[in-house]
């Protein structure tokens, strides 16, 4: 089982360093390729689900049960779920230009990474599934570079200095060690907490998948080539899982 400090470690990595190479490639070249983009999203995608429904979710039924699983599940959905909505309409409010909308684009993914950040320290808190918090500390750190885009384009566009918008489009990964952390600890506490962990976590995760990922990806590009994307996401996912 790896100690926590280097589940931060790992999961500032993956949170700060993602969003901030995101935000170091939107101030560099202003537009980032939607085809691109779409693949990336889409190969995460099935990264995750294989990682969630092989590993996280298998680890949850045998701590705590099915019922206990699922309705951790269905808690972590629901939680992230509602988290997004209310972002959503603090983000169509009031504000408006460029400036601003990076501003509340940053504060949005900022609370967005909490539930990814206990996805990974839940997965390592497992013990057998450390791998999987490897592989989901790296899918998420992948996954976090079009949104450090999303948060420092907009900044750098509406007249942020370019190194300022790269770091605080990096600054909106620092939560994802705060959940990392709360994961990773409750997860240590018995076979309850254990199961609550994985499940909150993968059924967060699960949402971020069909509800954010997936649809992103079809919407950057009409195409067949982003299924195909995710099917070799998940095959990725089960050969790392079940190896």
């Amino acid at each position: 089982m790896e100690t926590l400090g280097r589940v931060l470690m790992v999961t500032a990595a993956a949170g700060m360093g993602g969003t901030g190479a995101g935000g170091g490639l939107a101030c560099l070249f202003h537009r980032e390729s939607s085809r691109a983009v779409s693949l990336l999203l889409s190969f995460a995608a099935g990264v995750m689900v294989s990682v969630v429904c092989f590993d996280l979710l298998a680890e949850a039924i045998g701590a705590g049960g099915f019922a206990a699983a699922a309705l951790w599940v269905l808690a972590g959905h629901g939680m992230t779920a509602l988290l997004n909505i209310l972002l959503e309409r603090a983000r169509g409010g009031t504000y408006s230009g460029l400036f601003l909308a990076g501003l509340v684009m940053a504060a949005a993914i900022a609370l967005h990474n909490v539930p990814e950040g206990m996805v990974i320290g839940a997965s390592f808190a497992a013990g057998d599934a450390g791998t999987s918090g490897w592989i989901l500390a790296l899918v998420i750190g992948l996954h976090n570079i079009p949104e450090g885009m999303a948060v420092a384009g907009p900044l750098s566009a509406g007249g942020m200095g370019r190194l300022r918008a790269a770091a605080m489009a990096a600054l909106t990964g620092a939560p994802t060690v705060l959940g990392a952390a709360l994961g990773f600890c409750l997860g240590t506490l018995g076979d309850a907490a254990l199961a609550a962990a994985l499940g909150f976590a993968s059924g967060a995760m699960l949402y971020v998948v069909f509800g954010e990922l997936l649809p992103e990806a079809s919407e950057l590009w009409k195409s067949r080539l982003p299924a195909l994307a995710v099917v070799l996401g998940m095959i990725v996912g089960m050969v790392i899982t079940c190896w």
